[in-house]
């Protein structure tokens, strides 16, 4: 495997950080996950579009344009002949003293991983998978602006613990109003009267690339698309719920807790956006990344 690190491909155990990185002392610093389909890198443009979008609303400044950086991916995915795979982008605050300051930082680093990732086993993908509602609650945005996709997961991190306890791979988490905010990577959606539903960006969500990709093929099917705030009891009423993201595509969700949720098994619609979704990946289609 070769690593891309600030502008040159280095085997794996050569890819290494300082520990005077404030990425590696306080978290500092943005990503991006994004899946490889066929060797081509799917929705490069808006995920490097959230990335700058990240970088700025922390004050990092990239080291390389967004067009690098997407050549870079594409060399690391042709170097370690990925077909299907996962790529982790990371910039990192760079190397500093013992001290938050960030301006004490020389320079933001960059690496880019190219890999294979199975988040969920394939038989979810057909027969729906079970979680639960995490008692963690979701970082408030008046706290952090969840629109930007840092380093920082410890949030998430324990509300994924809480999954793994209760013997599921995957926790949803609440808002401090107590509505549903998304799950510890993936965002979540109901369906209710033959539409789609999920929580707007005030419920404290991070806006998914995958996300927007599902919201724009439902418009297509004409199904409703809306973006609203539901409770745990709403989402328990629900007709269907399925989770979106990068690593996690669509998959249904058919139990929460020890409550089945609509049938018990993926749902229509669900199977219809995962069918709609497949053939999207082929068209190379960009659907923008809008704050």
């Amino acid at each position: 495997m070769k690593i891309w690190l600030d502008g040159k491909l280095v085997g794996r155990h050569d890819a290494k950080l300082s520990v005077f990185d404030h990425a590696t002392l306080y978290g500092d610093g943005v990503f991006e996950g994004l899946r490889v389909y066929g060797g081509d890198v799917f929705q490069a443009q808006a995920h490097l579009d959230r990335l700058a979008y990240s970088a700025q609303q922390i004050r990092l400044e990239l080291p390389y344009s967004l067009a690098q950086l997407a050549e870079a991916m594409d060399e690391c995915v042709r170097v370690n002949e990925i077909s299907q795979g996962y790529i982790r982008l990371v910039v990192t605050r760079g190397v500093g003293l013992l001290g938050l300051n960030p301006f004490n930082c020389s320079k933001a680093s960059v690496f880019i991983v190219a890999d294979q990732i199975e988040l969920y086993p394939e038989e979810m993908y057909a027969n729906g998978m079970p979680v639960i509602i995490a008692k963690t609650v979701r970082t408030s945005p008046r706290m952090l602006n969840p629109k930007v996709k840092s380093l920082n997961y410890l949030n998430s991190t324990l509300a994924k613990i809480e999954a793994i306890d209760a013997g599921v791979l995957e926790a949803l988490m609440t808002n401090e109003h107590g509505n549903l905010a998304e799950g510890t990577g993936d965002n979540i959606f109901i369906v209710r009267d033959g539409a789609v539903v999920t929580p707007p960006a005030e419920a404290g969500i991070l806006l998914g690339i995958t996300r927007g990709v599902v919201m724009h093929l439902a418009r297509k099917m004409e199904l409703g698309v809306l973006e609203e705030n539901f409770t745990p009891a709403e989402l328990l009423a629900a007709d269907e719920c399925f989770l979106t993201g990068t690593a996690a595509e669509i998959i249904a969700v058919i139990k929460v807790g020890q409550k089945p949720l609509g049938e018990g098994q993926p749902g229509p619609i669900t199977k219809k956006l995962q069918a709609a979704f497949g053939q999207f990946v082929a068209t190379g289609e960009q659907v923008p990344y809008n704050v």
